[in-house]
């Protein structure tokens, strides 16, 4: 497993909510590629509760979306933007784990269209949340006008696990 390198960084005014570290109200994912799929191993905090110990299901949905999008990047080489998004909450993610694990991987490809398929593990191993996203990638051209030009892997450190 390798670390996936933030194509973002560099670009002026880049402030994500899912992704940029210098956000500080933002949920600051990393991921890392394994095999087809784009992993994210995220801690979540009291500070996204929805009730008492409880994850916000939107700050859940925000996950599996931030994951879809990474997928995209890393698998395709392009941006895009995410027309449809569905979650299912099959069990409660509680402020309290010690880390839920995102993994994302490209299901079906129509033209433009992707679909990605993505989940949410607690420590425990259990599918807490199931995703399916439906992405518009753009073509190299327009990903470029975005400032997107590639989503590489960091160095050759693998994650040990």
């Amino acid at each position: 497993m390798r670390k996936i390198k933030n194509p973002w960084t560099e670009k002026e005014g880049y402030g994500c909510f899912g992704c940029s570290k210098d956000n500080p109200i933002g949920v600051q994912m990393e991921f890392y590629e394994d095999g087809d799929d784009v992993v994210s191993f995220w801690k979540p905090k009291g500070l996204y509760q929805g009730w008492v110990d409880t994850m916000h299901g939107g700050i859940l949905a925000t996950l599996v979306d931030e994951t879809a999008g990474w997928v995209v990047f890393r698998k395709l080489q392009t941006t895009g933007v995410t027309t449809r998004l569905e979650v299912k909450y099959k069990r409660p993610v509680m402020t309290t784990e010690a880390q839920v694990t995102v993994r994302g991987h490209v299901a079906e490809i129509r033209r433009n269209l992707v679909t990605i398929d993505v989940v949410i593990e607690n420590a425990n191993g259990e599918v807490c949340i199931e995703g399916r996203v439906v992405y518009f990638a753009f073509d190299k051209a327009k990903a470029r006008e975005y400032g997107f030009t590639s989503c590489d892997l960091e160095g050759d450190e693998l994650l040990s696990m």
